[in-house]
C-alpha cells in the first residue's frame, strides 16, 4: 500500500510540475501570438455551441455572441487638445465619429464603441475615437468600468489599438471579411446615442468602397494607391488606405469603433463612418475589412507601430472620362502617372504610362483592389502586379519598400497611469538584448509613434529616439512607463535617453 501511496504521490507530483512548466511557457510565448492564433487557443479552451446561419433571418445567436464584447469608450479632451483634424472631419460629415460635448471651457466629452477582441484586455477602436484623448474610459456589457491606455494608433486606416488591465474579458472571433458576400445580411453592434449594446442588422451593399474620408482633412498629400495631383516636387504621397464594407445596417454617433459581424457572430468589420446630410443614419454606413484590421493591430502589438509596404506609384483610377483625358481607350484599370524614384515599382520595372489591371491574378477596377491588398503586406513582401503596355499584359514581381526614417529633430499627481500615459502621445516597443548591447545600454524602450497634440510631439521628440529613463527610473517595458511615470518629481515628468545619432536628452513636462 506504501508503494501505491508513493506511486500516485510521484504521478501527482509529476503531474503537478508538468502543469506548472505548461503554464510558464503558455505564458511566455503567448505575447508573441497573433491575435488570430490567441484566439484559436482561447476557442480551443473555451469551446461554444456552434451558431447556426440559416435562411429563417434569426440573428439572436449572432447578437449574443458579440455583444458581450463590444465596449462603450468614452473620452476627455482639455480645451488645448480637443479639436484638429477630428473637428475637421466632423465638419464634413457631422458627428458620426462619436457623440462629443462641446462647452465653453472645460473639458470635453466623447463617447465611441470599441471591440475586445483578446481576453487579457485588447481592445479594437476607431483612431477618431480616441485621438488626442486625456483620459479613456472603458464600460463593458456587464457595467464594469476600466481606465484604458493607448497602445498604438494608425490613422492611415483609421483604427485604434487601447487596453484595458483585466482577464478572462468575453472575445469575438475574428472572421474573414473576404469571404463576406453583397448581399449577405450582417449586424451592427454599439453605442450609438449613448445608447449601449444596440443591435441593429442590414446587408453588405458593396466592398471596396473609397469613400476619400481618411486622410481628407490634409489633401497636400498624394495617394501612393488612388488619385493624384501634379506637383512640382514630384510623387509626394498620402498613406491612406480605405476599402470599406458598405451596409445599409443602421450607424450613428456613437457606433464609430463598434463590431460588423455576419450571421455566425464573427467579427468581419470595425465600423468606421456614415454617408450622411445631417450626421445621423441616412442609409450607408462603411466597415474596415477585419482582415485589414488584423495585420495592422498584429503590427501595433509587436512593433508599437504600423510595418507599412509601399509599391511606390502614384496613378488616376481609369473610367471613361479619365480615359478620353489621357487619350487612350482602356477604361479600367490604374493608369500610372508617376514613380517613386528608388520605389518598388521603378525597381520592377514599371514605367509611368503603364496600366495596372491585375493584381495577385485579381482584376483591378479602382484604387481599393490594390489599396487593401498592399495594405496588409509588411515591407519587403513581393506583391504580382500586371501592366497593360503596348497593348499586352506584362507581369512584374514588385518588392514593397518600407517608409524612410523621419530625419532627426533637435529636442528643444493625481492623474491615473493609464491618463499619464496618453498624455505621453507616444507608442513603444521594448529593446532586445542585442539592441541595448549595441546601444550600450542597460534599459530603453524605443519611440515607434509620436501623435500629435502629446507631449513628445510639442517637444519635438521624434520617432527612433529611446528612452532610458522616465522619472530617473529605468524603462525597458510597458510596464515600467506605467510604474515610473506615476512618481513625477517636483511635479514633472522627466524622460531621458538617446537620439537616434546617439547623443542623450533630457526633457521635463507638467504632470498635470
Amino acid at each position: 500500500m506504501k508503494k501505491i501511496g508513493l506511486t500516485l504521490l510521484t504521478a501527482f507530483a509529476g503531474g503537478a510540475m508538468a502543469l506548472g512548466v505548461y503554464k510558464v511557457i503558455e505564458s511566455k510565448y503567448s505575447d508573441n501570438q497573433s491575435f488570430e492564433d490567441k484566439q484559436k487557443v482561447y476557442f480551443t479552451s473555451n469551446p461554444s455551441a456552434p451558431v447556426s446561419s440559416t435562411g429563417d433571418l434569426d440573428f439572436t445567436q449572432a447578437a449574443a455572441v458579440a455583444t458581450p464584447a463590444v465596449v462603450y469608450i468614452r473620452t476627455t479632451y482639455t480645451a488645448k487638445s480637443s479639436g484638429g483634424g477630428q473637428d475637421q472631419l466632423e465638419q464634413m460629415f457631422g458627428d458620426m465619429f462619436g457623440q462629443r460635448s462641446r462647452p465653453q471651457q472645460g473639458p470635453q466629452m466623447a463617447s465611441g464603441s470599441g471591440v475586445i477582441i483578446s481576453p487579457d484586455g485588447y481592445i479594437v477602436t476607431n483612431n477618431h475615437v480616441v485621438e488626442k484623448a486625456d483620459k479613456i474610459t472603458v464600460a463593458t456589457n456587464d457595467h464594469r468600468t476600466f481606465s484604458a491606455k493607448v497602445i498604438g494608433t494608425d490613422p492611415n486606416t483609421d483604427l485604434a489599438l487601447i487596453k484595458i488591465s483585466a482577464d478572462n474579458l468575453p472575445i469575438v472571433k475574428l472572421g474573414n471579411s473576404d469571404d463576406a458576400k453583397v448581399g449577405e445580411w450582417v449586424l451592427a453592434v454599439g453605442n450609438p446615442f449613448n445608447l449601449t449594446s444596440t443591435v441593429t442588422a442590414g446587408i453588405i451593399s458593396a466592398k471596396g468602397r473609397n469613400i476619400n474620408i481618411i486622410g481628407s482633412e490634409n489633401n497636400e498629400d498624394e495617394n501612393p494607391f488612388g488619385r493624384t495631383r501634379n506637383q512640382q516636387t514630384g510623387p509626394k504621397l498620402n498613406k491612406a488606405i480605405e476599402s470599406f464594407i458598405q451596409t445599409d445596417a443602421a450607424i450613428n454617433p456613437g457606433n464609430s469603433g463598434g463590431a460588423l459581424v455576419n450571421t455566425r457572430g464573427e467579427l468581419i468589420g470595425i465600423n468606421a463612418a456614415i454617408a450622411s446630410h445631417t450626421g445621423s443614419y441616412e442609409g450607408y454606413g462603411f466597415a474596415i475589412p477585419v482582415n485589414l484590421a488584423k495585420k495592422v493591430l498584429n503590427d501595433i502589438k509587436k512593433f508599437g507601430t504600423v510595418k507599412r509596404g509601399y509599391v511606390g506609384v502614384t496613378f488616376t483610377e481609369l473610367n471613361p472620362d479619365n480615359a478620353q483625358k489621357l487619350d487612350i481607350t482602356t477604361t479600367n484599370g490604374l493608369y500610372v502617372n508617376d514613380l517613386v524614384p528608388g520605389g518598388g515599382a521603378e525597381q520592377a520595372g514599371l514605367r509611368k504610362g503603364d496600366i495596372i489591371v491585375k493584381v495577385e491574378g485579381n482584376p483591378v477596377y479602382e484604387s481599393s483592389d490594390l489599396q487593401e491588398r498592399v495594405g496588409r503586406l509588411q515591407p519587403g513582401d513581393k506583391i504580382n502586379i500586371t501592366v497593360l503596355r503596348d497593348g499586352k499584359n506584362k507581369d512584374f514581381a514588385v518588392t514593397l519598400k518600407g517608409e524612410a526614417v523621419a530625419p532627426n529633430r533637435t529636442a528643444a499627481n493625481s492623474r491615473s497611469a493609464e491618463e499619464l500615459f496618453n498624455k505621453l502621445g507616444a507608442s513603444f516597443h521594448a529593446l532586445t538584448p542585442a539592441e541595448k548591447n549595441k546601444l550600450h545600454v542597460n534599459s530603453g524602450v524605443l519611440v515607434t509613434q509620436v501623435r500629435e497634440g502629446g507631449l513628445f510631439d510639442a517637444a519635438e521628440i521624434p520617432e527612433g529616439v529611446v528612452i532610458t529613463s522616465i522619472n530617473k527610473v529605468p524603462v525597458s517595458s510597458i510596464d515600467d512607463i506605467d510604474k515610473a511615470i506615476v512618481k513625477p518629481i517636483q511635479g514633472n515628468i522627466i524622460i531621458a535617453g538617446l537620439y537616434p545619432d546617439g547623443s542623450h536628452f533630457s526633457s521635463a513636462f507638467p504632470a498635470q
